[in-house]
């Protein structure tokens, strides 16, 4: 795979960061696309004391002039992209309600951090859908054009358990994935002529540094919404990043070439438990 190049957006977070490794470790030439450069040195310092290939390439995946001059340095230093891993997602807290359920009383509610949908800013919600939806169509509209005539290129995208069955408090962030994952099958057959593959992961609830405090105290338990998933989960437990692993490489493969416009979900069974 020396000769594969993968373009990681969103490398330098928990998750997007052990699918960078676990990459480089089989051989993929990693490019890891960063805004703040600094915060990826520990990340690509790491692959390459394992014996792997990673650099650093500045660029904001809202910003298609940025995306288009490290594609330059990318094809430059390492060749042309392979596969794009849409790793940049997240979160707003503007975009995110207070409380699951709206009730009439909270209409009286004069906490100015008290956040009902009729108090959710424009703004934050836009900021949520451009990270989730755009910060996954401007990197593919940039680099799936060096796929283009080649084999073995494929986009894979990191959707959320919550584009299928939304999750109370965070509408925006919901609606965004659920939009990524459409998105994700519109690439598939738009790019099916040219052999190019777009599928996409589902995490269910991973342990990341966004959402750490919000589903465990600092003692280690389990806040109220920690429990309430776990309860939901099957498996009884959150995901290890690793646990990632096999289905990114599965997509990343050759070996799945007939296999596009998918949406693996890997959740512990949490989006097929009905709650009874």
């Amino acid at each position: 795979m020396r000769n594969k190049v993968v373009v990681i957006t969103g490398s330098t977070g928990i998750l997007c960061s052990i699918i960078a490794k676990s990459l480089a470790k089989k051989d993929y030439k990693i490019a890891l696309l960063v805004r703040e450069m600094e915060k990826a040195e520990s990340l690509r310092n790491e692959i390459i004391e394992a014996g792997g290939i990673a650099h650093i390439f500045e660029a904001d995946v809202l910003k298609k002039e940025a995306l288009e001059k490290a594609r330059l340095q990318i094809t430059e230093k390492l060749g042309t992209c392979d596969i794009l891993i849409n790793g940049a997602g997240g979160n707003h807290p503007l975009g995110t309600t207070s409380e699951p359920y709206f009730l009439q009383t909270d209409l009286d509610n004069n906490d100015p951090n008290f956040r009902t949908i009729f108090d959710l800013d424009p703004e934050g919600i836009k900021s949520v859908f451009d990270l989730n939806f755009l910060g996954t169509f401007l990197p593919t509209q940039v680099f799936a054009k060096d796929m283009v005539g080649k084999t073995g290129c494929s986009v894979l995208n990191i959707s959320s358990l919550s584009a299928v069955t939304p999750l109370t408090k965070i509408p925006a962030y919901s609606a965004a994935k659920a939009a990524a994952s459409n998105l994700t099958q519109w690439l598939s057959v738009h790019f099916s002529k040219v052999n190019i593959r777009v599928n996409a992961i589902a995490p269910g609830f991973f342990l990341t540094t966004q959402n750490r405090s919000l589903l465990t105290t600092e003692d280690g338990s389990l806040t109220e919404r920690g429990q309430s998933i776990i309860s939901h989960t099957p498996a009884g437990r959150f995901g290890n990043p690793e646990d990632l692993i096999s289905s990114v490489l599965f997509l990343c493969d050759e070996r799945s070439s007939f296999v596009t416009g998918i949406v693996i979900p890997v959740d512990g069974g949490f989006s097929a438990f009905s709650g009874v």
